[in-house]
């Protein structure tokens, strides 16, 4: 009689758990509200192209909600790809010494080939691979705005797997993971607090460039999706100030939306994954992550999602990359005289193959332009060169010690997120009125009025990544230095500052590089029919662009990758070194 009574508690207790409670009558209407806006959206893609020939941005307020959603489903596809090629490509550059003599500069040149520069020649195969659907030119805008997201996030990750601390590195080997088992449960687990804040620099980042990525020229035609961008777009050709008003609401309701809903519940969750000993006691918190743990229904529905993922990290899969690894790592093989043999090989072949490149892309741009063009481009580029240097120096000294201060207080840091990711995510085109009117009215030198415009966008990648960095430091340390007495600027010498060092070399490689491509939107603006330019190669690039002189766009793109490949060389490579060789937490 007993055993039967227990039997029916116990199924009347595993029914009661599949009824929904409170919490999920919250939750449902979140998660209904998503699917629908995907369908909607995914719905509007496979339209006719020839929809988007008829329709015409409209200004009206009404259509702001369908047109943020059109742009909101854009940012998060291209945030879901950037995360693949991240965790792909930020992978084979951190394992494969040879590899990563080809991928990390092959980065540093894509980070620097402006958001223009991939619509002018990827436009084109988008469109080909879907003719006659608005799909075509939803992939050539996703695209572009990928190119805004993905290498800030590969920087990272990169970062992260190379300054790796090698206890932990000893401890998997110790229980002898196998290559998939070390990716999932150590290198991906410690490179997440930095590589979530880098993906909400990523999402604000390419706010940045969403006009662009929304108004697509394909010859004399142009395709406009509709979006803020356009919207933004037609609020600036039509001098409307209100519209850019409602354009700024729009943009704040919307970073605040996936700022709730995504950004702060990863933060929270993210935060197990640090590297300590003992607890700070000041942990994030988000109200969707507890919403979520404290339903019924909907946990127990993510309960086996989450067994099946545990599962597949731990299968004892040994992946080929593997052996590669360990061939390309002569240190750890034993024939040294093959390795270097290897090595040659392979920089020969890395040559050879750079060589041809240079060559076919000197044939064309010869086509188009003479000598004295080509002199003058650099002249140019150099001009562009002085203000980067310059507003990136005075963004670290700015926004460093603000970082450090930020990520050591998680309260703090969850009141600046929000706040941070609109500025970050403030478009230099909202300015242009201000800009173009007071320079216009005061007759002052755009080469000075207009740069601030240029870092207005990329500056935040520093303060993120400082902020990573300072909420990523073990807590043990700080403790230690607190018993120690260590204080004031010995602290920052000793302690904080080698602590941040990799995050911030890694912000200061990504701002650099998005500084060079917000030239382009920033030293030539507009407002109606007026039109300020300062001397620079953004300008060049968005000159040469409208005209579609397709010589000269190449002569430009590729003056400021070799500008940004060998600032990064002499530069920010040897720090990135000097970070991952001496600064490393072990």
């Amino acid at each position: 009689m007993d055993l039967g009574f227990n039997l029916n508690r116990t199924a009347n207790a595993s029914a009661w758990r599949l009824l929904p409670n409170r919490w999920d009558f919250v939750a449902f209407p979140l998660i209904i509200c998503l699917i629908a806006m995907t369908a909607i959206g995914f719905h509007q893609t496979m339209a006719p192209i020839s929809t988007l020939k008829t329709q015409v941005i409209s200004l009206d307020v009404a259509s702001l909600p369908e047109y943020a959603l059109r742009t909101t489903l854009r940012m998060l596809a291209a945030m879901v790809a950037s995360l693949v090629f991240t965790l792909v490509y930020g992978t084979l550059a951190a394992k494969s010494r040879r590899a990563g003599m080809v991928l990390i500069p092959i980065l540093d040149i894509l980070q620097s080939v402006p958001v223009l520069g991939y619509i002018s020649f990827t436009v084109t195969f988008f469109l080909a691979l879907f003719p006659n659907r608005v799909l075509g030119a939803e992939f050539a805008a996703i695209f572009a705005i990928f190119t805004a997201q993905a290498w800030n996030m590969t920087f990272s990750f990169y970062q992260s797997l190379t300054t790796l601390p090698r206890d932990l590195d000893e401890v998997s080997r110790g229980f002898h993971l196998t290559g998939w088992q070390r990716f999932w449960k150590l290198e991906v687990p410690y490179s997440m607090p930095g590589l979530i804040w880098n993906m909400m620099m990523s999402m604000s980042g390419s706010w940045f460039f969403v006009v662009a990525s929304e108004a697509i020229t394909v010859g004399n035609s142009t395709i406009t999706l509709p979006g803020i961008g356009a919207y933004l777009a037609q609020a600036i050709s039509d001098k409307n100030l209100a519209a850019i008003g409602w354009v700024i609401l729009a943009m704040t309701l919307v970073i605040l939306a996936y700022d709730q809903l995504m950004f702060r519940p990863l933060v929270a969750w993210a935060d197990k994954f640090r590297m300590e000993t003992t607890s700070s006691g000041n942990a994030p918190e988000s109200w969707v992550l507890d919403l979520v743990r404290r339903t019924r229904l909907i946990h127990q529905l993510l309960v086996p999602a989450g067994w099946v993922l545990a599962r597949l990290a731990r299968v004892p899969l040994r992946v080929p990359l593997r052996n590669a690894v360990r061939f390309a790592l002569p240190l750890q093989q034993g024939n040294k005289k093959s390795s270097i043999v290897g090595d040659i090989l392979w920089g020969l072949l890395v040559l050879v193959g750079t060589l041809y490149v240079v060559w076919r892309v000197v044939a064309y741009v010869r086509t188009g332009v003479t000598g004295a063009e080509v002199g003058h481009v650099f002249l140019l580029g150099f001009f562009t060169l002085v203000r980067v240097v310059m507003l990136i120096a005075l963004s670290s000294l700015i926004w460093v010690p603000l970082g450090v201060q930020i990520g050591l207080r998680p309260a703090l840091a969850e009141k600046i997120q929000p706040l941070a990711q609109f500025l970050a995510a403030f478009p230099a085109n909202l300015l242009f009125p201000v800009f173009v009117i007071v320079i216009v009215r005061f007759h002052l030198n755009p080469d000075l009025w207009l740069s601030p415009l240029i870092v207005l966008g990329t500056q935040w990648y520093i303060l993120f990544n400082v902020i990573a960095g300072a909420s990523a430091y073990p807590n043990d340390f700080r403790e230690a230095a607190t018993n120690f007495r260590i204080r004031g600027w010995q602290w920052w010498r000793q302690i904080m500052l080698p602590g941040i060092f990799p995050y911030y070399v890694t912000g200061a490689i990504t701002a650099s590089g998005g500084a060079w491509n917000a030239s382009i939107v920033s030293e030539l603006v507009q407002w109606g029919d007026t039109k300020v330019m300062a001397h620079g190669l953004g300008a060049y690039i968005a000159q040469t662009t409208a005209a579609g002189d397709f010589p000269k766009i190449i002569l430009g793109i590729t003056v400021m990758s070799l500008f940004v490949t060998l600032f990064n060389r002499v530069l920010w490579r040897p720090l990135y070194n000097y970070a991952e060789a001496k600064l490393r937490l072990d």
